[in-house]
């Protein structure tokens, strides 16, 4: 009898353990498990403007938002030397001095990455206008660039020259993007689509071109001019424009040969909008030369023969002149076609002002909101100092761009006041910016945000505490203990239950 008690204790013993084990190894896997991101996706995009390049990092985790990727610049650094559309004639050497820039991402993308990291380069205005006149050079552009980024350990998704409604709406993108209007956090820490939340318009100026882009009270009235975007499962109707020849650069090469073609002398040149006392020479290929200023080129055009230009610092000439830069007849006091014949229905909301429109505010020494007359008092003030004293009044100072402040301000006016029609009212509702935090404003992370639609997201990866293996061997072991255990008890209760019939016969037959 204590023979068969001992076993069948040890089997009772065995099978609650195994029982127990069991259920405590299911429930620590499934408690303890680790739900990890399958980490992060990088994307470079290369805005090759007019005037420069400058290269963009951004990262993204994996597993995305409502199919787009919830997007941040992480470095940022700006080529040596002008725009690609600069190396027209000499396209093998534009490659060279990408290398600075690009050692340094590689530095900043973790190199088992490399690979399946993406690099778009978007060509603006400067290419688009290359392309225009000599379309054979532009493709040799772009040629260069894509041998250059063949030798690079990047995923090189191709180089092109983006229209201008894409710029527009890309920049569009990217304020609200950073605005926080598509995207917040709730107080649960996950992404949301804000309640009733308005968008802002966009304002870009470049080197070559300028893009108004905003959602109208109603885009059915423009729709050629407007473009549907998709974002975190939500559509925009966006309207948006792009004047070409009225950016920074290109405007300020049509008042030079306005001024030229409107002097009696050739040579020598007198300028209302540069400073007092400032003079430079330019050759008549670096006005004239190019397809915005194709109509004001002199018959008798020499392209390295050199004209003077002497600043006379007239703020009220100055203004004068710039507003000839500008078609007001075209549209005939129509109230939809502010300027150039263009149709855009009336600006509405907020707006943020960036790019070319954040450097001039700044050179004025205002910032974020003010009023229209707080500009023009600050424009007028600016205008009227000597070369001299300008040197001390600029937080960064560059001749180029110093000489040029004054012109750039006064065509700010005419083209917010005179041909977008903002007034001493609206203005106020104009935001200058250049970045919010560490993110520049600028159309390459609106193009990355578009382009994270189409790059597939990655599942949450799972972390047990048991690797699979390990637990099914573990389940399969205690399960056939516990039905081995089981078994053999049975076996016991069996065995012990005969031992009692065959005790009980046997009481039965011993004789008395």
């Amino acid at each position: 009898r204590m023979l068969t008690r001992t076993p069948s204790v040890v089997a009772q013993v065995f099978l609650f353990l195994s029982i127990v084990l069991v259920i405590a190894i299911a429930v620590i896997q499934i408690n303890q498990q680790q739900i990890l991101s399958p980490g992060l996706k990088y994307g470079i995009v290369l805005d090759a403007g007019s005037s420069r390049t400058t290269v963009y990092v951004y990262e993204w985790p994996a597993e995305k938002e409502n199919d787009t990727g919830v997007v941040t610049q992480t470095f940022k650094c700006n080529v040596k030397g002008p725009g690609i559309s600069s190396y027209e004639s000499s396209p093998g050497a534009l490659a060279k001095p990408f290398d600075d820039c690009l050692n340094k991402v590689k530095e900043r993308i973790p190199a088992h990455l490399h690979k399946n990291t993406s690099v778009y380069l978007g060509a603006t205005a400067g290419m688009r206008l290359l392309r225009l006149q000599n379309e054979s050079a532009a493709n040799e552009v772009l040629a260069s660039i894509q041998n250059y980024f063949r030798a690079q350990p990047f995923e090189f998704r191709g180089a092109q020259i983006i229209t201008g409604p894409e710029e527009g709406v890309y920049g569009w993108i990217t304020a609200n993007y950073l605005m926080g209007n598509f995207l917040e956090r709730n107080l649960w820490r996950t992404w949301v689509h804000p309640y009733r939340k308005e968008t802002v318009g966009a304002l870009d100026l470049g080197g070559a071109s300028t893009q108004i882009s905003f959602i109208p009270e109603d885009s059915q009235e423009h729709f050629n001019s407007t473009l549907q975007v998709k974002l975190y499962g939500y559509n925009y109707n966006v309207y948006t424009h792009s004047y070409q020849c009225y950016g920074r650069d290109e405007a300020e090469k049509r008042l030079l040969a306005l001024l030229l073609q409107k002097s009696n002398a050739s040579s020598s040149v007198d300028n209302p909008c540069y400073p007092r006392n400032y003079n430079t020479s330019l050759t008549k290929k670096y006005f004239s030369g190019s397809l915005c200023t194709q109509s004001l080129r002199p018959a008798n055009y020499y392209p390295n023969q050199l004209v003077n230009f002497q600043g006379t610092g007239d703020p009220a000439l100055c203004q004068e002149m710039v507003s000839l830069l500008f078609n007001f007849t075209a549209c005939r006091d129509r109230e939809d076609c502010p300027f150039n014949g263009i149709n855009q229905p009336k600006a509405k909301g907020n707006f943020v002002a960036f790019s070319g429109f954040y450097y001039t505010i700044n050179a004025l020494n205002l910032s974020g909101h003010f009023s229209l007359d707080d500009f023009n008092s600050s424009m007028w003030f600016f205008c009227s100092q000597s070369w001299a004293q300008l040197q001390f009044m600029l937080p960064k100072f560059e001749e180029r761009y110093a000489r040029s402040y004054c012109f750039s301000a006064n065509f700010i006016y005419y083209l917010l006041v005179h041909a977008y029609n903002f007034n001493a009212e609206t203005w106020p509702q104009i935001h200058f910016q250049k970045q919010v935090g560490n993110s520049s404003i600028a159309w390459s992370l609106g193009y990355m945000l578009s382009l994270t639609n189409m790059i597939p997201a990655e599942g949450k990866l799972i972390q047990l505490p048991l690797k699979p293996p390990l637990f099914a061997g573990l389940l399969v072991f205690l399960t056939a203990t516990a039905l081995l255990c089981l078994l053999f008890l049975v076996y016991l209760c069996f065995v012990s239950h005969n031992q009692k019939n065959i005790t009980r016969v046997e009481h039965v037959f011993i004789p008395e």
